[in-house]
């Protein structure tokens, strides 16, 4: 394989053998990719070429040989470093997380690709505005919905899976990962296990702000649980530090973060 000039993101990057570095990225036609960066860590602070290496910049790169790990023979910008940082900085790390844990190598997702790169400008705008923390809500939940979509984990915001009826704006119902939802009766379930059918209703339209865009992050959360494995998200972790001591209630929690 030997390819030219392929848009990329890079989703992390690390120590290799022999002073190189192991970049894993995500590729338009690709999809997820092992390269290696010869004698990057030899150079100092990877001179020119580690600068361009940053996450969250339209990249093409490069690259060829056989096998699951690919060797990095070029790279050149492909647009301007999105000017991110807090939590906003945080969110697009929560971003990249997602597609290292969901993303098979050599997956290919092009619309995938697209709904990252229109997220990460998403938030780059909330940063570059300062706008409050909850502006970020709504980029994160459109893009996790995709994902959701993409990989085939999403669920049928529109319909009972049990039955076939469509979802009422005044029934209540628990959400079955990789099955969809079912009616519950109200009182018989939390409110922190169930959703209320105008939640849904409002989520299906792409309503992500308010009490349905709490409801959407909880319905994500759920819906990825079973596929992200045991092991706690690095960013999820990192936001919950920054946050330290402040967020006490469970409203505030879910209120916040990623």
């Amino acid at each position: 394989m030997r390819v030219q000039l392929q848009p990329c993101y890079l989703l992390h990057r690390r120590p290799f053998r022999d002073n190189s570095e192991l970049l894993d990225v995500f590729s338009v036609e690709y999809g997820r990719l092992g390269l290696i960066a010869r004698g990057l860590s030899r150079r100092r602070r990877g001179g020119p070429l580690g600068a361009l290496l940053q996450p969250f910049r339209p990249l093409l790169l490069s690259f060829s040989g056989k096998g699951e790990l690919l060797t990095l023979t070029g790279a050149e910008s492909g647009g301007e470093l999105a000017p991110l940082h807090g939590e906003a900085l945080l969110s697009a790390f929560y971003l990249s997380e997602l597609l290292l844990r969901l993303l098979q190598r050599f997956e290919v997702q092009p619309a995938l690709f697209t709904a990252y790169g229109a997220a990460i400008a998403d938030l780059s705008d909330v940063a570059s505005t300062g706008n409050a923390r909850l502006s970020l809500e709504p980029a994160l939940r459109r893009f996790e919905f995709r994902l959701l979509e993409e990989l085939g984990y999403a669920v049928d915001l529109s319909t009972d899976a049990s039955c076939g009826a469509v979802i009422r704006a005044d029934a209540h119902y628990a959400l079955v990962p990789d099955f969809g939802f079912r009616e519950v009766a109200a009182a018989a379930s939390p409110s922190n296990a169930s959703f209320a059918g105008t939640d849904i209703m409002a989520i299906a339209e792409g309503h992500f702000d308010g009490v349905s865009g709490l409801a959407a992050k909880r319905m994500v959360r759920t819906l990825l649980h079973p596929h992200l494995g045991s092991t706690p998200l690095r960013s999820r972790s990192m936001f919950e530090t920054t946050r330290g001591p402040r967020a006490q209630t469970g409203e505030e929690i879910e209120a916040g973060g990623v």
